[in-house]
């Protein structure tokens, strides 16, 4: 049998763009135990999907352009370990600006509030940190509106006239009270009123994969519970530091900032774990 893994393994160069979850897949090929990749100081986990081995990587929206590479790691059933590179080529996006005017204690911070944000910025990070090594979704990504539209991330905020970190999610029209739906399937990690996003609902659909819903007017999600794709995680509103209701929808890959829409869009998201 021709090694068609290790082949594609060399030869691989994957394209995207800044903020983009990427698919990469490699055909399967016998005796293979278990496939990861080493890329942007992360550990990736593939998993095997009939006949291919498949991940998502984030690339993050602040990525230079250029090429990255990357090790892939081969494990075989007799414990052998290969290694090859392959390279993720990401090119460049056009980020605009956006100014917005939001009350000043969500922009001047009274050390009460600093210390409750640096709190739950922690807090978000290690949940992001943490790459389940397993598919919990099983359907089609999907947006939490249907038919939801957003084309603000990415955007570099200005609040009240002061720079701020670009826009890390997709902001969706809605008024207070419409219906929010997981993404995806996945496992309740964070259920909680947050100081800048108001109420907060995060989700692990697994691989690293996490997808954020906040300024909720009510929380419906449980912590720790399995959510359903469609399933109902609260109602839209105006909580935290806004401008008005609406929801913000985030996605982390492997702890990326990425365009939701993207993973939305890839030819992935249609195949499940079962």
């Amino acid at each position: 049998m021709t090694n068609l893994l290790l082949a594609a393994v060399l030869a691989a160069t994957f394209t995207t763009n800044q903020g983009k979850a990427v698919q990469l897949t490699f055909p399967n090929e016998a005796g293979v135990r278990s496939i990861e990749m080493k890329w942007q100081g992360k550990t990736v986990p593939f998993v095997l999907l009939k006949d291919s081995w498949i991940t998502v990587v984030g690339v993050d929206l602040d990525i230079k352009p250029g090429d990255h590479p990357g090790d892939v790691l081969v494990t075989r059933a007799d414990g052998r370990m290969e290694t090859r590179s392959t390279t993720i080529r990401v090119e460049s996006t056009n980020f605009p600006t956006t100014e917005l005017q939001v009350e000043e204690r969500f922009v001047q911070l009274n050390p009460a509030d600093q210390t409750r944000s640096g709190r739950e910025a922690q807090e978000i990070s290690k949940i992001f940190g943490v790459v389940t090594p397993e598919i919990l979704w099983d359907k089609p990504f999907s947006a939490p509106i249907p038919g939801g539209r957003g084309a603000n991330f990415g955007h570099r905020r200005v609040f009240n006239g002061e720079p701020r970190a670009p826009h890390n999610g997709a902001d969706l029209r809605a008024q207070t009270g419409t219906p929010i739906r997981s993404t995806n399937r996945g496992r309740v990690v964070m259920a909680k009123n947050l100081f800048f996003t108001g109420n907060t609902v995060i989700v692990d659909h697994g691989l690293g994969i996490y997808s954020l819903y906040a300024h909720l007017s009510r929380i419906d999600a449980r912590l720790n519970a399995i959510i359903e794709n469609g399933q109902q995680v609260g109602l839209a509103g105006a909580t935290g530091r806004v401008t008005g209701p609406h929801l913000h929808w985030g996605i982390r890959v492997q702890g990326a900032r990425v365009d939701p829409f993207s993973l939305v869009n890839m030819a992935s998201s249609s195949l499940g774990a079962n």
